[in-house]
C-alpha cells in the first residue's frame, strides 16, 4: 500500500479503485464542465446582495451580467457559466424557472419485473406464475426490497398446519385403532376416508398438479413419483373402503379389507414439511440482493438553484442535480465532487481497508459512507446507472446463471418412474389376464404395492438427510452451508481466489511502528502524533490515538488544530508546531524527509501506510499504519496448497501493497486495483479454462464473484451482503474452515453414495417381490401393507447411515 496521509493516498492506489470503479459500468457518461472561463469547480450557491451578482440558474453557480452565456425567457435574462448550462436552460426553461422539483420518473410496475424458476433459470417470464417444467412457483429475478414473505411458503405453511392434527389422527387410528376398540372396524376406514380427504385434495393438490405437468411436459420427475404412490395408496383405500366387497377375502383383516389412508396422509405431510424447509432457504438467496438494495440512502439532500436545501426521494434525483453530503452520511448517487474535502469509507464497495480522500473534481460512489468532512457534489450517474446498482445486476445474473443442484437421485429419476410405472402397469395386465380369480383384483392389489413400495421416500432422503446432518457437523466446527450444491462441488475445487481485505487481513487499520529523527525517540513520536491526532476523526488517526494509550502515554490537549485537506493535520501542543501528513505536506511546508525516505519506502513496500511528523519545521520522525496479515492465514493457506489448491489473490487494493501481501504469504498469481466486475472476469475465466473455483472474501465488491464461482466462502466477520452471496461461510472468518469444510464435503457425498445404494438396492428387490415374480414359484404376495413397511424400513437405514457422519472423522485429503 503507498503511502497514505491521514484522509487521502500517494502512489498507485491513489483515487484509483473508485474511478476505475464507475468506468466499467457507464464509461460514456455525460460530464457537465463548469469551469469556463472560471479556472476553478463549482462552489456552493450562496445568498448574494449586489445586484450585480446573479445565480446560474442550472447549477447555481455565482455569475455576472459579464458572462458571454446568457438568454432569454419570458421577457427575463438569465446568465450562465458555460455553453452547456445555456443549452440545458435553452432545452428546457420550465424546469429552471421553476423552483419546484422536478416530476419523480414513472415508478416501476410488476409488469415490468421478469419471473423466472429457481430450477429451471431458462424459464423467463414477465408475470408471475408456475413453471411449465417442474410446477414451481416462480419468482422475481430481482426481488424487491419491501417484499413480504414468499406466497408459496405462507400457502404451504397454511396447508401443512392446518393439516398435520388429521394426519396425527389417521396414523394413530391405522396404528392402534383396533386395539382401542373406539370404532367398528368398517366404520373406521369410513373416519379415516373423511380425515384423509382434505389432506389429499387440498394440502396435496400442488404436488398431484406438479406431478400432471411433469407428464404433460414428458419431464418425469420425483413429483410423478410422489403424485402417484399417495394418489395410488388413497384410491385403492377408498375403493377399499367404498367398496369391499371386490377383493377376496384373503385381504379381509380384522373385519375389514386394509386400508393405507395414513401412508398417503403421512407422505403429502412429510413432503409439505420438506418443501418449507426448501422454501425457507430458497429465500436466503435474494437476501444478498436485498442486502444491497438496502445499501443505498433512502434520501438526499439536494441544492436548488436558489441556494436553498431540502431532502428528497433518491428517486427524484436528476443527472446534474447539486447534493449536500454530510458527515456521517452516505453519498447518495455516484458523482463528482465540486466543494470541500473529505475521507470516505469505500471498503464496502472497492475492498480498499483505508478512508480515501476525496476533493474537488474527484469522482464519488453511490452508497459509501462519508467519515468525516461535509462534501457538496453533482450527480453524475443515478438510478440503474451507479456502481451499486450494476452490482445489483451481476449478483442477480451470478445467481441466475449457475445451473440448479442436479442431485444424483434426479439424475435417473426420469429413469426411474418410467421403470415404476412401466412394472406396475405390467404387474397389473399380467396378473389381470394370467393370474387367478380374482384375476383383476390381484393385478390392482399388486400394481399399488408396486407403486407404494417403489414410492421415493428412501430415494427422497438419500441426499437430504446426509445434506442435513453435514450441516449440522459443519455449524459446530464454525462452517456454515446454505445449501446442499455447496456441499457437493466444495470436494471438487481445484482453485481458491482470495480477497486480500478482511479475508487475508484483519480488514482494519492498526498501528505498526514508529521512527524517530534528529534524537526523536519512537514513544516521543507516537505520543506527539496522537496528542495531535485526538482532534481528528479519521480511522488512522484513531488506530494511532488508540496505540499511545494501550502503551500508557500521556497525551497532551492541542492548543490550536487544522486539517489541511487531504494531505495531514496541523497543530501547535507545548508551544511546539507540529504537522502530521504525507509527504505533500511536507512539501508544502518546505520540510526535507530524506533522511527517513529509505525507511518509509521500506514499510510502504510491505503494505504499510505512511505519515511523517514534523515538529517546529524539523523531520522527528514517521509513523506506520497497515492492515495487519491475521495469525492463522499462513498455515491456511499452506494447508489448502497441501490438498492441491491453486491460490489466486484479487484485491481491490493498490497493487504494491497487493504484491507485498502476496510475497509474505506465497501467493504467486496476484491481481491488485480489480473491480468487482474484473473479479466477476477472473471467475469466468478460470472456470472457461475446466476450473473448479470457490471465492473467499468478505465485502460487498465480491458478491458477484461469491455467487458465480462454483462455491462462494464468506468471512463470518465481513458484510452481510458477502455472506448472503457465499454458499459457504466461516464464522470466525478463518480461512482454515476451508480445508475443514473440503474434507465434510468428501465424507458427505460418499455417505449419499451409500444411501442412493441402499434405496437403489432396495427398489431393486421390493419392486419384483411386490409384482409378485415369487408367487408361482412360493405363493408368496406382498400386500401394500407389508410394502408400506418395508418402505418405512428403507427410510431407517437411510437416516441411520446418515446420522454416521456426526462422528466422521475429517482428514483434509
Amino acid at each position: 500500500m503507498d503511502m497514505k496521509s491521514h484522509a487521502g493516498h500517494e502512489g498507485d492506489s491513489h483515487g484509483k479503485a473508485p474511478a476505475d470503479a464507475r468506468s466499467h459500468v457507464h464509461g460514456h457518461a455525460r460530464k457537465h464542465d463548469h469551469t469556463h472561463g472560471h479556472g476553478r469547480e463549482h462552489e456552493q450557491p450562496l445568498a448574494v446582495a449586489s445586484t450585480e451578482a446573479l445565480k446560474d440558474p442550472v447549477c447555481g453557480m455565482t455569475v455576472t451580467e459579464a458572462s458571454p452565456h446568457h438568454a432569454e425567457h419570458e421577457g427575463r435574462p438569465y446568465y450562465f457559466c458555460s455553453a452547456k448550462c445555456l443549452a440545458k436552460f435553452s432545452a428546457e426553461p420550465a424546469r429552471y424557472v421553476d423552483p419546484a422539483p422536478a416530476a419523480p420518473p414513472p415508478v416501476e410496475t410488476t409488469s415490468g419485473t421478469i419471473y423466472t424458476c429457481p430450477m429451471h433459470p431458462e424459464i423467463r417470464q414477465d408475470h408471475p406464475g408456475n413453471c411449465p417444467k417442474c410446477g414451481m412457483t416462480l419468482e422475481p429475478v430481482l426481488p424487491a426490497l419491501d417484499e413480504g414473505e414468499n406466497p408459496e411458503l405462507v400457502d404451504f405453511k397454511r396447508r401443512f398446519w392446518w393439516t398435520l392434527p388429521l394426519t396425527v389422527v389417521v396414523t394413530v387410528l391405522a396404528m392402534f385403532g383396533h386395539r382401542l376398540g373406539w370404532f367398528d372396524m368398517s366404520r373406521q376406514s369410513w373416519i379415516e376416508l373423511a380425515l384423509t380427504l382434505p389432506i389429499v385434495l387440498w394440502a396435496g393438490a400442488p404436488f398431484f398438479v406438479r406431478g400432471a405437468q411433469s407428464i404433460a411436459n414428458r419431464s418425469p420427475n420425483m413429483w410423478t413419483l410422489i403424485s402417484l404412490g399417495t394418489g395410488a395408496a388413497f384410491v385403492y383405500s377408498v375403493v377399499a373402503t367404498v367398496a369391499p366387497e371386490v377383493f377376496p377375502a384373503s385381504f379381509v383383516s380384522m373385519g375389514r379389507v386394509a386400508v393405507y389412508f395414513e401412508a398417503a396422509a403421512v407422505i403429502i405431510s412429510l413432503t409439505l414439511l420438506g418443501q418449507i424447509l426448501e422454501l425457507k432457504a430458497r429465500s436466503q438467496t435474494s437476501a444478498a440482493i436485498k442486502s444491497l438494495l438496502g445499501l443505498a440512502p433512502k434520501t438526499a439532500r439536494r441544492i436548488a438553484a436558489d441556494g436553498s436545501e431540502s431532502d428528497v426521494p433518491l428517486s427524484h434525483v436528476h443527472v446534474g442535480d447539486l447534493l449536500r453530503v454530510r458527515p456521517g452520511e452516505k453519498v447518495p448517487v455516484d458523482g463528482l465532487v465540486v466543494e470541500g474535502s473529505s475521507a470516505l469509507d469505500e471498503s464496502m464497495l472497492t475492498g480498499e481497508p483505508l478512508p480515501v480522500t476525496k476533493r474537488v473534481g474527484d469522482k464519488l460512489i453511490g452508497a459509501t459512507m462519508n467519515t468525516s468532512g461535509a462534501l457538496v457534489m453533482r450527480s453524475e450517474h443515478v438510478g440503474s446507472a451507479t456502481v451499486l446498482a450494476q452490482i445489483v445486476q451481476m449478483v442477480a445474473m451470478a445467481q441466475r446463471s449457475r445451473a440448479p443442484m442436479q442431485r444424483m437421485a434426479d439424475q435417473v429419476a426420469g429413469y426411474f418412474v418410467m421403470a415404476v410405472v412401466g412394472v406396475a402397469l405390467l404387474t397389473f395386465f399380467g396378473w389381470g389376464l394370467f393370474g387367478p380369480e380374482p384375476s383383476w383384483v390381484y393385478g390392482l392389489i399388486n400394481a399399488v404395492a408396486v407403486l407404494i413400495i417403489a414410492c421415493p421416500c428412501a430415494l427422497g432422503l438419500a441426499t437430504p438427510m446426509s445434506i442435513m446432518v453435514a450441516t449440522g457437523r459443519g455449524a459446530t466446527n464454525g462452517v456454515l452451508f446454505r445449501d446442499a450444491a455447496a456441499i457437493e462441488n466444495l470436494r471438487k475445487i481445484d482453485t481458491l481466489i482470495v480477497d486480500k481485505t478482511g479475508t487475508l487481513t484483519e480488514g482494519r487499520p492498526t498501528f505498526e511502528r514508529a521512527i524517530g529523527a534528529s534524537g526523536t525517540t519512537e514513544d516521543e513520536v507516537l505520543r506527539l502524533a496522537a496528542s495531535l491526532d485526538q482532534g481528528s476523526e479519521h480511522p488512522l488517526a484513531a488506530a494511532i490515538v488508540a496505540a499511545a494509550r494501550e502503551r500508557g502515554l500521556a497525551l497532551d490537549k492541542p492548543e490550536q488544530f487544522d486539517s489541511e485537506s487531504g494531505i495531514g493535520v496541523r497543530g501547535t501542543i507545548g508551544g511546539k508546531a507540529l504537522a502530521l501528513g504525507n509527504t505533500a505536506l511536507m512539501e508544502q511546508l518546505g520540510i526535507d524527509v530524506s533522511p527517513l525516505a529509505t525507511r518509509a519506502e521500506a514499510l510502504r513496500s510491505q503494505g504499510a501506510s505512511v505519515m511523517h511528523l514534523a515538529v517546529d519545521q524539523k523531520l522527528a520522525g514517521l509513523l506506520a499504519v497497515s492492515d495487519p496479515i491475521k495469525a492463522t492465514t499462513a498455515d491456511a493457506l499452506t494447508s489448502l496448497r497441501a490438498a492441491g489448491l491453486r491460490v489466486v489473490m484479487a484485491t481491490g487494493d493498490g497493487l504494491t501493497t497487493a504484491r507485498a501481501v502476496g510475497q509474505r504469504l506465497g501467493i504467486d498469481e496476484v491481481h491488485g486495483e480489480v473491480k468487482p466486475a474484473d473479479k466477476l472476469k477472473l471467475v469466468e475465466k478460470l472456470q472457461s479454462e475446466g476450473r473448479k473455483v470457490a471465492m473467499a472474501g468478505d465485502g460487498i465488491n465480491d458478491a458477484p464473484a461469491l455467487a458465480l464461482a462454483d462455491v462462494g466462502i464468506a468471512m463470518g466477520t465481513g458484510t452481510d451482503v458477502a455472506m448472503n452471496s457465499a454458499q459457504l461461510t466461516l464464522v470466525k472468518g478463518d480461512l482454515r474452515g476451508i480445508a475443514t469444510a473440503r474434507a465434510l464435503s468428501v465424507a458427505t457425498v460418499a455417505n449419499m453414495k451409500q444411501n442412493l445404494a441402499f434405496a437403489f438396492v432396495y427398489n431393486a428387490l421390493g419392486v419384483p417381490l411386490a409384482a409378485g415374480v415369487l408367487f408361482p414359484f412360493t405363493g408368496w404376495l406382498l400386500s401394500p401393507m407389508i410394502a408400506a413397511l418395508a418402505m418405512s424400513l428403507s427410510s431407517a437405514s437411510v437416516i441411520t447411515n446418515a446420522l454416521r457422519l456426526r462422528s466422521a472423522e475429517l482428514k483434509p485429503d
